[in-house]
C-alpha cells in the first residue's frame, strides 16, 4: 500500500511511527500525490486549517483520507468521531485489515459573486474580495463578529490560539462590534431565491459540522452527511447579553434565545452593503457578496 503523509504545522514525524507499525510493507511519501493512481490513502495530521488549506487537492484525488488531530482547532474530526491520536490508529488499523471503514461525507463550498454594477472596480486590497473558483471548507464559514474574533484569535501565538484563542477574541472585540446590514437568501424549490433574513446581524454561521472555534456548538443539529447546511444568525443583541450568552454555545443552548434564529438550507447568498470577510475553517476566504452551498460526498474518510 502507498500512503502519503501530510504534517500540519506543529506536528512531528514521529506521529506517524504507529501508523506505519499498523502497515509494514507500505511506501510512504511526505507530500501530496500528483494524481489518486500514485497513492492508495492518505493521512493528514494536523487542525481544521490544515485541512482546509489541503480540501481541494484531497477531494480531486478522491483519495481514503485519515485525520490525526493535531491543531488548535479540531472541530472536523472531532464530527468524524476521530477526537484523538488514539482513535485515529484505530481507524487506520481497521483500514489496514480490510478497508471497509471508508465513508463520503459532504463539505460546504464559497463561491464568489461578483457586483452588479462594476464597470472600473478599484484596486484591489490585499485580500482579494473575490474568488477565483468555489472554495471548500470542512467545518463553519462565518460573517460578522466569528470573522472578527477569528482574525484576532489568529493574531495569538499557537499555543494560546490552542487554550481559549476564539474566547479571548469575543472579549476584545464583543462590546465594540455594531450589528451589520446583511441580506441572507436561501434556494427556493425551482432555483429561485428568498429571503430568509433582512436585518440588523453581529453573526451568520454555515454549518458543516456542529461545532467550530474548539468545541463551540453553534449549530447542534448538523451532521456532516446530510446534504444541507445548518444557518445560525445572532441579530442585533445588546453587546452585554450577548457576552452573558456565550457559554451557552458550548452547550448549544443559545438556540433557545430570542434574537437567534436557526435553519436550514442546500444553498445560500449573502448580500451585504459593504464587503464583509467571510472566514472558513478559521481561514480568511474571500469577502461578500458570496453564495454558500453544499458539495455531497465530496471527501472519502477512514472512519472508526
Amino acid at each position: 500500500m502507498r500512503v502519503a503523509a501530510i504534517l500540519g504545522p506543529g506536528c512531528s514525524p514521529k506521529t506517524f511511527k504507529p501508523f506505519q507499525q499498523a502497515a509494514p510493507d507500505s511506501e510512504w511519501s511526505g507530500s501530496v500525490p500528483e494524481a489518486g493512481d500514485h497513492c492508495d490513502a492518505i493521512i493528514l495530521c494536523g487542525g481544521d486549517g490544515t485541512i482546509h488549506r489541503h480540501l481541494e487537492a484531497l477531494v480531486n484525488l478522491d483519495l481514503p483520507v485519515l485525520i490525526i488531530p493535531a491543531g488548535s482547532g479540531n472541530d472536523f474530526a472531532r464530527a468524524l468521531g476521530l477526537p484523538n491520536l488514539r482513535t485515529s490508529l484505530a481507524a487506520w488499523q481497521h483500514f489496514c485489515k480490510d478497508k471497509s471503514n471508508v465513508r463520503q461525507v459532504d463539505l460546504g463550498v464559497v463561491s464568489g459573486i461578483a457586483p452588479e454594477a462594476d464597470p472600473a472596480p478599484p484596486p484591489q486590497p490585499a485580500r482579494s474580495s473575490r474568488l477565483a473558483a468555489p472554495r471548500y471548507f470542512a467545518t463553519v464559514a462565518g460573517i460578522g463578529l466569528s470573522s472578527e474574533v477569528t482574525r484576532r484569535a489568529n493574531a495569538l501565538p499557537r499555543w494560546l490560539r490552542a487554550r481559549g484563542g476564539y474566547a479571548l477574541g469575543l472579549a476584545a472585540t464583543v462590546f465594540r462590534f455594531a450589528p451589520l446590514a446583511m441580506k441572507i437568501l436561501a434556494s427556493g424549490r425551482e432555483n429561485g431565491w428568498r429571503i430568509r433574513s433582512d436585518r440588523p446581524t453581529l453573526l451568520a454561521a454555515f454549518a458543516n459540522t456542529s461545532t467550530y472555534g474548539d468545541g463551540m456548538k453553534i449549530a447542534p443539529h448538523a451532521r456532516i452527511n446530510d446534504g444541507e447546511l445548518d444557518v445560525c444568525i445572532i441579530g442585533g443583541i445588546d453587546p452585554l447579553k450577548l457576552f452573558c450568552m456565550f457559554p451557552t454555545v458550548y452547550s448549544g443552548r443559545h438556540l433557545e434565545i430570542e434574537g437567534v434564529d436557526s435553519f436550514r438550507a442546500e444553498r445560500l447568498r449573502i448580500e451585504t452593503e459593504s464587503p464583509l470577510e467571510v472566514y472558513a475553517d478559521g481561514e480568511f476566504v474571500c469577502r461578500t457578496p458570496v453564495e454558500i452551498g453544499l458539495q455531497r460526498a465530496a471527501l472519502k474518510i477512514i472512519s472508526p
